[in-house]
């Protein structure tokens, strides 16, 4: 079997690499990257980091006008992150025992008001979930596990003072200690508020391993079921109040050594305690998000072994577009480009990291993914089967009304459907009179909240036919209903 993949690797990496020499990442057209057919579920996601504002946000809100100023930047962000095909927002909620949300754990942070501990005046994760959803995009609420920050900022001497017994000096940063027993109810109780205080997509776990710094001489199966312990408590706290929220979280990209290639040391299993695979397969995550920041045989063979013990459409590769800056690695586009063509062809999703080096089109980065790679939208993976719903009934009584210069389609719920509330819909146009809607390349309008939509029509084009379907928060999809 390991052979089999070997070559499977070996052979998909040499096409892409021969494609990418004739064609070049830069100089090529449209139909340059056309190897793989875009699928129509993809996670195409960006880690949208408010840590000290390195992505979001750039200006404090003190006032009226630096709020709505603040307010802006975020939907700019968020209008060129749908024009790019991206559908899934990874916005950090909790940075460092501080929050961007009004939280009954833990103070404010500082990146949004200018001060640690104050109010921006608004409730930044409710107005970005909104902003998001406007777009059709997914929002997960990142939760920086167990960092707390230096030992006497803000979110660290709160949580030393209310829960002294779980907090751990490390060098001169505290850590929520994984061995005290309330670390894995405190972190449950944070993502419940999250999830039943708010309609997020997903709650995203990061850091939920051991500091790389712990003194310990090797991570054993002690250190594994501290941390399992705590994923374990946090799923039963956000399926138990909201069983579609996907939770997903982003391991150290080397699982553990391979027959072939070392980790060299820095690997998720054995370093720093994560058995993220086993997670997997115990139904605790429905997504892993490896931090892949690497190249060449540092990336392809150990992105294989993800997939191959988790299922392609589970992993989603953490990418490392700040490597392309020249003040970090100085990578050509062509890395990045290789390694989101490959992992296409293994139908494993994408993230990139961070949001400004996407945005800022460093090495033209965004340029590529917007104009060459995703020339197709994409919805989301269906979540697996042990949270699957029955399929939602179609919408019923579509209608098509056409203007001089828009398309407009109404249609209504079926009230027999369940959770009717939690509902959206989906819009494919062709101009074939009879198309197949698992084709992306009809896929015009995704996670449409609402019963209607209007579609801009370019004079002297063929009339489009239409369909919609309804979709749950599961990711299931309805037939079809067609209109023309």
């Amino acid at each position: 079997m390991r052979v089999f993949h070997l070559f499977r690797y070996k052979a998909c990496l040499l096409f892409c690499l021969l494609a990418m020499t004739l064609t070049g990442a830069k100089g090529a057209d449209s139909d340059s990257y056309l190897l793989f057919a875009a699928p129509k579920h993809e996670v195409r996601a960006v880690w949208l980091t408010t840590l000290g504002g390195l992505d979001w946000p750039r200006s404090y809100s003190q006032t009226a006008t630096s709020k709505e100023r603040q307010q802006r930047e975020l939907c700019r962000m968020l209008d060129r992150l749908k024009e790019a095909g991206i559908n899934t927002i990874l916005l950090q909620t909790r940075i460092r025992a501080t929050t961007i949300y009004p939280s009954s754990y833990e103070p404010w942070d500082g990146c949004l008001s200018g001060i640690p501990g104050k109010s921006p005046q608004y409730d930044a994760l409710q107005f970005a979930i909104e902003a998001c959803h406007q777009r059709g995009l997914e929002l997960h609420a990142w939760v920086v596990a167990l960092p707390a920050g230096k030992w006497n900022q803000k979110g660290c001497a709160n949580l030393r003072k209310r829960h002294p017994g779980m907090m751990k000096k490390v060098g001169d940063e505290g850590f929520l200690n994984p061995e005290y027993e309330g670390t894995a109810d405190y972190l449950a109780g944070i993502c419940r508020e999250i999830a039943v205080n708010y309609d997020v997509d997903g709650i995203h776990l990061d850091y939920i391993r051991y500091p790389e710094t712990w003194k310990i001489k090797r991570t054993g199966n002690k250190e594994r079921a501290n941390i399992t312990r705590i994923v374990s408590q946090v799923n039963a706290a956000v399926k138990r109040e909201k069983p579609w929220v996907r939770l997903s979280c982003s391991p150290i990209g080397k699982h553990d050594d391979l027959a072939r290639y070392s980790s060299k040391g820095w690997n998720s299993f054995g370093r720093v305690g994560q058995d993220a695979q086993t997670w997997v397969k115990l139904g605790l995550m429905d997504h892993l998000y490896p931090m892949l920041y690497f190249k060449g045989n540092d990336f392809y063979p150990f992105l294989l072994d993800w997939i191959e013990q988790c299922g392609n459409n589970q992993v989603v590769a953490g990418l490392a577009a700040y490597m392309l800056s020249p003040r970090e690695r100085d990578w050509p586009l062509e890395t990045i480009a290789r390694q989101l063509q490959v992992g296409r062809s293994w139908r494993t999703g994408y993230a990139l990291f961070r949001t400004r080096f996407f945005l800022d089109d460093t090495k033209g980065i965004y340029s590529f993914v917007r104009n060459q790679f995703n020339f197709t939208l994409a919805l989301t993976p269906p979540m697996s089967n042990c949270y699957s719903s029955s399929i939602p009934l179609p919408p019923k009584q579509v209608r098509l009304d056409r203007t001089a210069d828009n398309d407009c389609l109404y249609w209504l719920q079926d009230a027999d459907n369940k959770d009717n509330n939690y509902l959206m819909y989906n819009v494919y146009a062709s101009p074939q009179a009879h198309f197949d809607t698992e084709d992306a390349r009809w896929l015009v309008a995704a996670r449409v909240r609402g019963n209607h939509i209007q579609i801009g029509r370019r004079s002297g084009k063929i009339p489009m036919n239409y369909a919609v379907t309804a979709m749950d928060r599961y990711g299931n999809e309805s037939k079809a209903v067609y209109v023309n």
